[in-house]
Formats: C-alpha cells, structure tokens, sequence
C-alpha cells in the first residue's frame, strides 16, 4: 500500500467585526452549513465533541472531530476521530482594531489511499478554504452580530468550568459572603 501523503493549508481572512464577535460565531457549528457550501450538517454532542456531515451528492461523509484546545477570542483546534484521525485544524482569532479580526484557518490532513476517504477524492486546497472563509465573512459582516456564543475553555480535550466555583468557607457552617 502507498504511503499516505500529507496535506497542509493555511488561509487567512480579515473580517469587519470585533475579535469576540467573529469567535463567538465561530464557535456556533450548528450554523456552519449557512454559510459553508460543503458543510451539509453539524450536530454538537458535548462541548468538545462535534459529528459533521460534509461534500456534496454521492462525496457525501459523516465523521467526528474532537475539539483539543479553545481559548475564547483566541483560538479552537481540533481532531478528526476514527476514520479521520489523520485530520487535523485550527482557527486562531487576532484582533487589529476594535472592529476588525484576522481569522486564519490551518488544516493538515494524512489522505490514506483509499477510495471511500473524502479528503483523498477532494483534497484541501487553498481555494476551497479561501472560498469557505470568504462565505463566513460576508455572513458575519452582513449580519453584524453572533447568533450565539460558547466561551468555555477545553485544554487537551478537556473542557475547564467556565467560572471557578465559589470559595467554601474553611470553618464547618461559617456563611461564604
């Protein structure tokens, strides 16, 4: 069997919304196929943890991606599970002015030779990336503002309490407060 080759690309974009703006709606995957021609569907299961339907007519594949590490208004990067574990990609957020976010997208793929692989039969290319962002922009830009947000904080694939619990008193009924 061949060995796999490898696949980077990494595309930029800079949008006309503030930083948290862009990641907040970034954060929000239910919406991706809005605005992402191949996206077709995606469904959150736990925070850090995402099944996507994605291509176009018979190319059509589901496969899961685990979210490793988010930093509000900073960045997600996340792995493709099972089949896809050659997937790799992360989106990091800059702000350049109040009202302005880069967003750059890197993506690294190992197409396994194989026929039923996605990835193998429309491989990433900057065009196809470059395109998608450009979708995103004139979304968020044309709607101004996020359909939601997630701020929590996932390191390692694990997902930290979004706010640390409240002190506890050290004496046995004492009122925190």
């Amino acid at each position: 069997m061949p060995a796999a080759a490898a696949q980077s690309v990494e595309e930029a974009i800079e949008v006309a919304v503030p930083v948290h703006t862009a990641y907040n709606q970034w954060t929000q995957f239910k919406t991706f196929p809005r605005f992402m021609r191949w996206v077709r569907a995606v469904e959150q299961l736990r925070p850090n943890l995402t099944r996507w339907e994605i291509g176009s007519g018979w190319a059509t594949r589901t496969y899961m991606a685990e979210v490793v590490e988010q930093r509000p208004d900073e960045l997600i990067a996340w792995q493709g599970l099972g089949r896809w574990t050659g997937h790799r990609g992360e989106v990091a957020f800059r702000a350049l002015a109040p009202n302005r976010t880069e967003i750059v997208v890197r993506l690294r793929s190992v197409a396994r030779p194989t026929r039923r692989h996605l990835l193998h039969r429309t491989p990433l290319t900057p065009r196809l990336i470059r395109s998608e962002l450009s979708r995103f922009k004139q979304f968020i830009e044309g709607v101004g503002q996020e359909s939601g947000a997630w701020r929590g904080v996932i390191r390692k694939g694990q997902v930290w309490p979004q706010e640390e619990k409240p002190p506890r008193s050290r004496v046995a009924g004492w009122p925190v407060g």
